[in-house]
């Protein structure tokens, strides 16, 4: 039996050491997924991730993706010093992974099948009262370039319910001005229409016209928000500027999340009697049980209120 030296091995692999098949198997995956889902960049990256990391764990012990039994695949598990969130990610790219193999290959036998999904902790989304996000929304300095531009984020963030990445990845055209709304591709590359509101397309308006040319610097850049070098902002941007001015206002800076504002926006609707099913569109869940944890946030709310002013709460 020839013995592959280590140069003949090198030649076999992928990048970073990964088994050549390895590396096709998922580049040949994300693609699928891409195509069949329309995936967002990020996801088709994490799941890229995820099973390259398990690819290398595997090698060291002499097999690939493709031979790993459900063994190996819950021995991994246990070596992982993750979190319990990171964890069921990594899970959940794993049996998409497996479930494309045995899909095309009906003798495969698929090792995820049998493994116990890991108990996610029921935690809720972190909502503002109303009071604390008119604080939050006050807080940047609108004499200033950055603070328009700020200010329109908040303002449009809360009004809109958008998550973090649609907000800082919107291009200029999204917005429609006359109509006062937005074009919002959001999860999966699914699009949706979403009001702006008054206050929140004023804020806009005032930020196109004295805040977005100056950071332009004479160039066209597509996106909406643009950060002082001119181009569009990030997620980590956003997130930064969130917790300055939350704590500028006083709230503890524990409470606060990338995403406080757009909880705030579903728990307050809720509050004020929105329909559920509304809620669901303007947030673009796919699944009315996504939106209905807000529900729990709201009666959370309804307790503590209770409990505070009531006589004998």
């Amino acid at each position: 039996m020839k013995v592959s030296t280590r140069k003949e091995q090198l030649s076999q692999e992928g990048p970073a050491g990964i088994a050549e098949a390895d590396a096709q198997e998922i580049a040949a995956f994300v693609e699928r997924v891409w195509s069949e889902d329309g995936l967002a960049q990020r996801t088709l990256d994490a799941y890229r991730q995820d099973l390259e990391i398990l690819a290398r764990w595997l090698a060291a012990r002499g097999r690939t993706l493709r031979t790993a039994r459900r063994e190996d695949l819950t021995a991994f598990h246990g070596a992982q010093p993750v979190a319990v969130r990171s964890m069921a990610r990594r899970q959940s790219a794993f049996r998409r992974f497996y479930a494309s193999l045995a899909r095309n290959d009906p003798g495969f036998d698929d090792p995820t099948l049998l493994i116990e999904r890991p108990k996610m902790p029921r935690s809720l989304p972190k909502a503002l009262a109303e009071r604390e996000i008119e604080g939050l929304l006050d807080a940047p300095d609108v004499t200033t370039t950055l603070g328009l531009r700020d200010r329109a984020m908040f303002e449009l963030m809360y009004a809109s319910g958008l998550r973090v990445s649609e907000l800082v990845e919107l291009p200029l055209v999204a917005l429609n001005t006359r109509q006062g709304v937005l074009r919002v591709i959001g999860k999966g590359g699914k699009d949706r229409l979403v009001p702006v509101g008054e206050v929140a397309l004023e804020r806009i308006q005032t930020y196109l016209s004295a805040s977005r040319p100056i950071l332009a610097k004479g160039k066209q850049p597509p996106a909406l928000f643009l950060s002082k070098r001119g181009e569009g902002m990030t997620r980590q941007m956003f997130w930064t500027l969130v917790k300055r001015y939350a704590v500028s206002v006083g709230i503890n800076a524990k409470r606060i999340s990338p995403h406080v504002l757009r909880h705030s926006f579903a728990t307050h609707l809720l509050n004020h009697g929105a329909d559920l099913r509304a809620l669901q569109m303007l947030l673009g869940h796919s699944s009315l049980s996504t939106t209905q944890i807000y529900t729990l946030v709201a009666k959370e709310g309804l307790k503590r209120l209770h409990a505070q002013h009531h006589p004998r709460g």
